[in-house]
């Protein structure tokens, strides 16, 4: 497992989940709930990495991170079917930002938003 995990916000942390999952094949890990169907902490593992996850905090909660929904980039790696892997992203809900394609570095990649807005670029360069 990697001693490096992203971290996000976001304003419906349920509707991530099944995004991540269904876009990208995260499982869920572990999934803590907060007040009012929200979800305070969640962690999804992709092979053996993991995310993690919450709801952004409600107006009269402390906000110490002062993070935003959307505000983050990841580069995921994969080993192939740069393609399907993109059409699999957009069926769930993906907004492309940059369709697959190869790049100058031997990498076949693209990028999307997620309903956040965090870019999520997922390709084959391995660094």
């Amino acid at each position: 497992m990697s001693d490096l995990i992203p971290t996000f916000r976001s304003r419906d942390a349920r509707a991530a989940v099944d995004f991540l999952c269904a876009a990208f094949g995260f499982e869920p890990h572990a999934v803590h709930e907060g007040p009012g169907g929200t979800i305070a902490h969640a962690e999804l593992r992709l092979g053996d990495d993991l995310i993690m996850l919450g709801s952004l905090p409600g107006p009269d909660d402390d906000d110490r991170l002062g993070l935003r929904a959307g505000g983050g980039s990841v580069y995921v790696v994969v080993d192939d079917d740069v393609d399907g892997h993109h059409a699999r992203a957009v069926a769930a809900g993906a907004e492309t930002v940059l369709p697959p394609r190869d790049t100058d570095y031997g990498s076949r990649e693209y990028t999307v938003r997620d309903p956040d807005g965090n870019l999520w670029s997922v390709g084959t360069y391995r660094p």
